[in-house]
């Protein structure tokens, strides 16, 4: 039987290189340490958010359907009450899904049920990190705390947090990305 030639000799292999570090282990997010949570009461500032939007549209799709005789109003206001009422079942789920954590050189954040989102900030690259207050949030004694970075669409916000655990953060975070700009 005739001998095959090797696919790929070793001529044309590329040469091992030794001077590329190996690429870190994984990040294991239930071992990467103790998750800070938003505040339960955040979860009242979401349920009155999702009946004013749903009043708001429903109430338009009826005022559309009654004045107008628009049929398809009547509809999309039956849809916007369905999913609004979905929406109040699992809001407490979403809230409680919310977290942060502080590591050495970034602040990891997550959101999410069905569709969870990761997002690890390098304290290095944040920008401006801003404090906001809805009406609802400011009668709670909530605040919720946005980072820019340099990359826009990366943006981060912590809704939910305590006014005063959102200021010592933002402090803290100020105090973090400064160190790390100065070692850059």
């Amino acid at each position: 039987m005739p001998e095959l030639p090797e696919v790929n000799p070793p001529a044309a292999r590329p040469p091992v290189r030794h001077d590329v570090a190996e690429p870190a282990a994984r990040l294991e997010l239930a071992e990467a340490g103790e998750w800070m949570r938003v505040s339960p009461k955040y979860v009242l500032v979401e349920i009155v958010g999702t009946i004013v939007n749903a009043v708001v549209v429903c109430g338009g799709a009826s005022l559309l359907w009654l004045l107008l005789d628009a049929t398809w109003a009547f509809w999309v206001g039956l849809a916007v009450l369905v999913v609004s009422i979905i929406n109040l079942v699992f809001e407490p789920r979403r809230v409680r899904s919310i977290g942060y954590l502080l590591r050495e050189d970034d602040l990891l954040f997550r959101r999410g049920i069905l569709f969870q989102r990761f997002v690890a900030v390098p304290y290095g690259r944040m920008q401006l990190i801003d404090i906001t207050r809805g009406p609802i949030a400011r009668w709670l004694g909530l605040a919720d705390l946005k980072f820019v970075t340099a990359a826009a669409t990366a943006g981060v916000s912590i809704p939910g947090l305590a006014e005063a655990d959102a200021e010592g953060l933002r402090d803290r975070l100020v105090e973090l990305a400064e160190s790390r700009r100065a070692g850059l």
